[in-house]
């Protein structure tokens, strides 16, 4: 989105192909999901008036082919799940909203071809599950707006059926349990935001509820906000034990899934028996009620990355140059024969160099006569594919996945393409630092020089930044107002 803004209208004709019609400001997510801000705010439409150069297409990108410049793709304006945490395009994992609701099925969209002189693969990454049982058709992500809506609804559900008199105690205390899975800086601030609107509104509105309402954080790590120093984790953890938040470190989450635990053979509520509450079960605690599951444990390879990707490409000799082979005979077979793109072994990111230029790479001919041939292999360079954003990592060592370095990556290579000066210059993530809110008007700031800020000044400085960070002077101007508007009259709670 930020790149195909900064690209100079007069050199380029810019095609923006996503399956959703807007950006997603994901920093702001999980005070959407609570009703700190409206949903329009953390969105930035594609389409724009200020730039009617930037041509959208709404679709998911299907195929390429390197050797004729040609994106596959599949429209997908109709299709439901344009927008989703786990790359659920055909909707084969259904939440329990769906399972509820009898909806069409989704038919494959109508394809199509978008041909290139430059691409840039930005189509970012999912959440990652680890292949847990349950936790796809169960538990609730912070990736998209969608997201923050089924979170937002769910939550005033817990309280509305708590609410009802024939609900037990028993049933109330596993409603009204939220558990975050996930200790980084979504998962805590996502924590704390919950809080602040648990005791700002929804105590004062189910003062009957209070002593029934319970935060719990799982992670397997053995502290927090692992990123930050030792010192403001420590006073993260801390901060939330004031707030009344469990964090239960170096636990190990084995499955998610609907009911109640131990109810075999015992009666249970009529409305707990619909499948209102989860069952989460830990390794270390066993199986634990829940009213809701949110789920942010990182990021998995989009499936493009990991099965377009992965594929055999033809050599894209117009655009290509085999780099490491001297033999001019051997050099002219490898441009013949098929390549694959690089990636990273562990996350299975796309590498690329300091130009954020993506790399080839084929395996060389084996030579005769030797038993045990090496397995070196060729690289080649195309000078006309880029990769940014969480998609991407830098050959030369990885870099945060976070929207700081994404945003100065389509900032600084919309600036070379439209100087023309790719070549002579190489891109190097700036650290400004890195924010996260702990809740009651308290956050955490660590700067690029391990400067740290705690408590008010850093929730302050956290604002200001965000508010700075957003793309349009309409959002600009909306968020602080939002959060005026419900420091005065608190959050809405209407439930749609």
């Amino acid at each position: 989105y930020v790149l195909s803004r900064q690209l100079s209208a007069k050199k380029y004709q810019t095609v923006v192909v996503s399956p959703r019609s807007y950006f997603v400001f994901t920093p702001l997510l999980a005070g959407t999901a609570v009703g700190t801000l409206e949903f329009r705010t953390t969105l930035e439409p594609i389409r724009n008036r200020r730039y009617p150069n930037v041509e959208f297409i709404q679709a998911w990108a299907d195929d390429v082919d390197f050797h004729k410049k040609i994106v596959r793709v599949e429209e997908s304006i109709m299709n439901p799940k344009q927008s989703g945490a786990v790359g659920d395009r055909y909707g084969k994992y259904k939440d329990g909203e769906e399972q509820r609701e009898k909806s069409a099925k989704i038919r494959k969209g109508k394809m199509f071809d978008v041909a290139y002189d430059k691409l840039v693969i930005s189509v970012g990454c999912y959440n990652q599950t680890f292949h847990t049982e349950g936790v796809r058709e169960n538990a609730f992500f912070l990736k998209d707006v969608a997201d923050t809506r089924k979170i937002r609804k769910r939550i005033l559900e817990c309280y509305e059926i708590a609410a009802l008199p024939t609900t037990s105690d028993q049933l109330k205390r596993q409603l009204l349990h939220f558990a975050v899975v996930g200790g980084g800086p979504t998962g805590m601030e996502f924590s704390a935001e919950l809080n602040d609107l648990v005791h700002d509104d929804l105590l004062k509105l189910y003062p009957d509820l209070a002593e029934f309402a319970k935060i719990t954080v799982y992670d397997v790590a053995p502290k927090v906000l692992s990123m930050f120093d030792e010192s403001l984790s420590k006073y993260a953890m801390e901060t939330f034990k004031r707030h009344h938040i469990d964090i239960k470190t170096e636990h190990h989450v084995e499955e998610l899934k609907r009911g109640l635990p131990n109810t075999e053979g015992q009666e249970v509520d009529g409305v707990a028996d619909s499948g209102s509450c989860f069952k989460l079960r830990t390794k270390e605690d066993g199986d634990i009620g829940v009213g809701m599951c949110v789920w942010t444990t990182g990021n998995m390879m989009n499936p493009f990355v990991q099965k377009v990707l992965g594929k055999r490409h033809e050599f894209p000799k117009t655009s290509a140059t085999v780099e490491g082979v001297d033999h001019g005979r051997l050099k002219q077979r490898l441009e013949h024969g098929e390549w694959m793109i690089k990636k990273d072994s562990r996350t299975g990111a796309i590498l690329v160099d300091d130009h954020l230029r993506v790399q080839l790479h084929a395996p060389l001919p084996e030579s005769k006569g030797s038993e045990n041939p090496p397995e070196p292999q060729a690289k080649a360079l195309m000078t006309d594919v880029f990769a940014i954003g969480d998609n991407a990592m830098l050959e030369s060592g990885a870099l945060p996945a976070t929207a700081q370095n994404a945003n100065q990556q389509a900032l600084w290579l919309g600036k070379r393409l439209n100087r023309d000066d790719l070549e002579t210059k190489t891109y190097s993530f700036k650290n400004v630092g890195i924010m996260a809110y702990l809740g009651g008007a308290r956050g955490l700031l660590q700067t690029g020089h391990h400067h740290r800020i705690t408590g008010r000044s850093a929730w302050l400085i956290w604002r200001g930044a965000y508010v700075t960070m957003s793309v349009s002077w309409r959002n600009k101007i909306l968020i602080p107002t939002y959060w005026a508007l419900n420091w005065a009259f608190g959050r809405d709670i209407s439930r749609f």
